[in-house]
């Protein structure tokens, strides 16, 4: 066991997205070796095609950016802990996602710089990449209901009448490397930035880790298409990830109801 990782519990659901690349890795007494050796034996690359790998923080030069020095060198400078193990363990998962996240980080730096403010592109890249979670709902009206309860926070419809929809039509995947660092200490009010995906019928026939290559490609080629100014904080919606169906006990009406966490919509402003 790493000292640090003394608070993870694979069997937790939030975890099935990357659990088989951290059992693999998490089995070996040099994490870091096996990191680099999965990484290796996947043939891992960055978006200009060079090698991926995980390297000590002291790598990552003073005054150069993080995302601009894994796009140059392919080495993702990690440190021992929980935040950076789930980082690793989440281009091992989903690497063609982080590939292009950093891609599109990378460009928006060049462009601008870092500066004091990253500006609703970065934000919105930055959330994606350490609080997302991937709400995956079959592409039938059912599952479109649920799409436009969730962006209503109508969470009596989402998460109550809509149970049983839910537990048919959708799959959540967690892909936020801090969303999972925060749910080792879990609490009611952790709340997700959900990216919403449809698929087709055949997605929810395929094992799991043909399920995750589905999602990764999908997610990228979407990334891809998307330009700039199309790529907004505006593109999530909340998702209290722990009022997910099985995911935390009590989960009555009485849980649903607590607005500090399944909060109203914001009010409109009315226009000047």
């Amino acid at each position: 066991m790493h000292p640090f990782t003394a608070s993870l519990d694979l069997r937790k659901p939030w975890l099935a997205a990357i659990s088989e690349a951290a059992g693999a890795v998490l089995a070996q007494d040099d994490w870091r070796a096996a990191l680099q050796a999965r990484c290796a034996a996947l043939g891992l690359v960055n978006h200009r095609g060079l090698a991926l790998a995980f390297a000590s923080q002291d790598e990552l030069p003073e005054g150069v950016a993080y995302e601009s020095f894994i796009s140059d060198t392919g080495r993702v400078p990690t440190r021992d802990n929980l935040h950076d193990l789930f980082n690793a363990l989440v281009w091992l998962s989903f690497p063609r996602t982080k590939c292009q996240l950093n891609a599109l980080q990378a460009a928006q730096i060049a462009q601008a710089g870092v500066g004091a403010v990253r500006g609703r592109t970065r934000d919105a890249i930055t959330l994606f990449d350490e609080n997302a979670a991937l709400l995956v709902l079959r592409d039938v009206p059912a599952g479109r209901a649920l799409v436009e309860a969730l962006r209503a926070h109508a969470w009596p419809q989402f998460f109550v009448e809509g149970r049983a929809a839910l537990a048919e039509h959708a799959e959540v995947w967690l892909f936020g490397h801090a969303l999972m660092e925060k749910l080792c200490a879990p609490y009611k009010g952790i709340t997700a930035h959900a990216w919403v995906l449809m698929a087709p019928e055949e997605f929810f026939a395929l094992a799991h880790a043909a399920r995750r290559a589905w999602l990764d490609q999908q997610l990228a080629a979407e990334l891809a298409r998307r330009t700039p100014a199309q790529l907004t904080p505006a593109c999530f919606t909340p998702l209290p990830v722990l009022g997910w169906p099985g995911w935390w006990p009590g989960q009555d009406a009485a849980f649903y109801a607590d607005a500090t966490v399944f909060r109203p919509p914001r009010a409109r402003r009315n226009p000047a």
